[in-house]
């Protein structure tokens, strides 16, 4: 087995071990991925970086001379990629799976690594440690030269705006050290790579597991005249100070208040420098004020720049709270509702165009529907590809509208206030990440145009509160003849009510849809705008829809004032609304003659806590709607 020292700590350590410290703190650091296809040596890499670097201690050593018996890969040698491999998963199948950090230094700088998997299947997690990485290290192996996840991971390097790009060709060992192999193989790449914009990259010839030109320069390829990988790393500019050269700005993440003499706004700097005395501007509300104090822990400062984490203190007292921007007076960034963005799909679950996702942007978080996309990219080709949705690692190009107008600026000015996740509101699950690329002007040219009569107006002068009465339930589940049955008794009380039945609603407004579930979410989007608008006009709505997904039910309730949102389930099990089965659809539907059909071939989501439930088998659809109608009336009758 390879011979392996472990980690001797510096003698400064014993000696000094302020100075040691000290000397750490002055490096500056360097955070980077490896990436590429699977099998291309990223973790072997790796371990040979931690190896040669002093890294590895004695129990860390035993554990992988131990493991490299056991799961290795090279016999009775080390495995190096046993360091960083750290899943059993991993170490049982030889590959990546998940994302694995590991930290290492050099006399010159401190790094932050990130092996990031090989797999299309894990490309999501490439996502992720590609988010907060300066430097990408995209490896490709000398005997397979560019393969489609080399295309795919410098896609997204490029996308999520690294700029340092290192093309490690690797394992030259097996392929003799040939020169024309690597020439081969930087030609291939430096024309893909051309395509997609990147404009530099670094090509080291390598062999992670022989250690050719990873510490120091290799006698094995005498005709490369370039640096070692580690010699690159560590000459490579850092992007600090163009940072510090742009306009301040800084995402508020919390609100000091700790006692009622003191108020200040807490965050870390995105970009720029900031004095006491300074003009700034809170965003979105427009306001202006000036820099009062700069407050630490260590007290106050008299500068502070990009990268540093502070508390502000304003000199005029303005509204300001977490998911504000404060910024340079002269020199805000955007403030817009809609959006062009390229989005990588990271779930299971396709994207469901008009479906509300929660957008979260540097400290701000609001909800957004994402439109069909305009086109998906083809990593391979980089053709633009027509389609509907985007499925597991997609990318594609599409419109995103928020609920209400956010901060934000091009990702390619700004990967803090350009850069954003969306989350599924029911799973909680990160779906997606994304950069946005530019307001859309119609989200600047149409306002919001003021009117002197209000829904509160318009309510009063009918004599009445306007509501939303949504019945949700089964295709036959007695909806519409329960909600037929409500707006003849409000009718006769003298009430100012309308029916949107589903049916009917599909005749002239919807008739463009048809039941997939992408245009289920579209048709109720629509029902909920109609629906406001009416109830704006002070009327009693009445919605009669199987909607069967629960996001897009909450949709319209966050459309509505609270209280005016009243969900009614009409609770009817499967085979009760089947053999009722006026319309003969459910036959259609076990015939296949009908696709996409609530209850047999697509999901429905029950409500989990609606206003008013009915049970249909206890409760006639006439002692349904008189409970409903006094629920209405402010009278409450207890769920039977």
């Amino acid at each position: 087995m390879t011979a392996v020292s472990s980690f001797r700590p510096d003698e400064l350590i014993a000696a000094d071990i302020g100075a040691y410290l000290a000397l750490h703190q002055r490096k500056s650091l360097l955070r980077f991925i490896t990436c590429g296809s699977v099998d291309d040596g990223k973790s072997t890499l790796i371990g040979r970086l931690l190896y040669d670097s002093k890294m590895i201690f004695e129990d860390q050593l035993a554990a992988l001379e131990a493991d490299s018996k056991r799961v290795g890969t090279q016999g009775q040698n080390i495995d190096f990629a046993l360091l960083v491999d750290g899943l059993a998963a991993e170490r049982e199948q030889g590959i990546t799976i998940d994302v694995a950090y590991r930290f290492f230094a050099t006399e010159k700088r401190k790094f932050i690594v990130a092996d990031t998997p090989g797999h299309e299947q894990y490309t999501r997690n490439m996502v992720t440690g590609a988010s907060t990485a300066d430097c990408a290290v995209i490896l490709i192996d000398a005997r397979k030269g560019v393969l489609t996840q080399t295309r795919r991971h410098s896609f997204l390097a490029h996308l999520v705006g690294i700029r340092h790009i290192v093309l490690a060709v690797n394992k030259m060992d097996l392929v003799d050290y040939r020169q024309i192999v690597f020439d081969q193989i930087v030609a291939d790449y430096a024309d893909f790579a051309a395509s997609i914009g990147i404009e530099t990259f670094t090509a080291i010839p390598l062999s992670g597991l022989a250690g050719d030109n990873i510490a120091s320069r290799s006698d094995a390829m005498p005709w490369y005249g370039g640096p070692a990988l580690i010699e690159h790393l560590e000459a490579i500019d850092l992007e600090g100070d163009a940072a510090q050269a742009r306009p301040f700005h800084l995402p508020v993440q919390w609100v000091n208040r700790p006692d009622l003499d003191f108020r200040g706004f807490a965050g870390s700097i995105a970009t720029g420098s900031i004095r006491p005395g300074d003009a700034v501007r809170i965003l979105p509300s427009g306001r202006t004020s000036k820099i009062a104090r700069i407050v630490t822990m260590d007290g106050d400062l008299s500068e502070a720049v990009a990268g540093q984490s502070v508390t502000l203190t304003l000199a005029d007292e303005v509204d300001c709270s977490r998911g504000d921007v404060i910024a340079a007076a002269a020199a805000p960034p955007q403030v817009a509702d809609q959006f062009q963005a390229t989005l990588v799909w990271m779930a299971e679950e396709p994207l469901l165009p008009g479906r509300a996702y929660w957008l979260k942007l540097a400290t701000q978080t609001v909800s957004a529907t994402i439109q069909q996309p305009r086109h998906a990219i083809d990593v391979n080709t980089l053709a633009e590809l027509s389609v509907k949705t985007l499925g597991l690692n997609d990318i594609g190009v599409t419109e995103v509208y928020t609920d209400r107008p956010i901060v934000f600026e091009p990702y390619a000015d700004s990967t803090d206030l350009g850069g954003f996740i969306l989350i599924d509101k029911l799973t909680n699950a990160t779906v997606a990440a994304g950069t946005l690329t530019y307001a859309l002007r119609r989200s600047q040219d149409v306002h919001w145009q003021a009117i002197d009569i209000t829904r509160a107006a318009h309510a009063a002068q009918k004599g009445q509160t306007a509501k939303l009465l949504w019945f949700t339930g089964l295709s036959g589940s007695g909806k519409s003849t329960i909600a037929n049955l409500v707006e003849k008794k409000l009718h006769a009380l003298g009430r100012h009510s309308f029916l949107l039945d589903g049916d009917n609603i599909r005749h002239g407004l919807n008739k463009d849809l048809g039941f997939t579930d992408a245009d289920r979410i579209e048709n109720i989007r629509r029902v909920g705008e109609v629906a406001k608008l009416m109830t704006d006009a002070g009327l009693i709505v009445l919605t009669a829809f199987i909607s069967p997904f629960r996001a897009e039910r909450e949709l319209v309730r966050s459309m509505m004032p609270y209280s005016e949102f009243v969900e009614i389930f009409i609770d009817t099990p499967l085979d009760v609304a089947e053999a009722r089965d006026v319309k003969g659809l459910y036959a259609k539907a076990r015939s296949g003659a009908i696709a996409n059909f609530t209850g047999i071939s697509s999901p429905y989501e029950a409500p989990v806590s609606p206003e008013i439930r009915v049970d249909t088998t206890r409760e006639t659809p006439e002692a349904a709607a008189e409970r409903i109608v006094e629920h209405i009336m402010g009278v409450w009758s207890p769920d039977l």
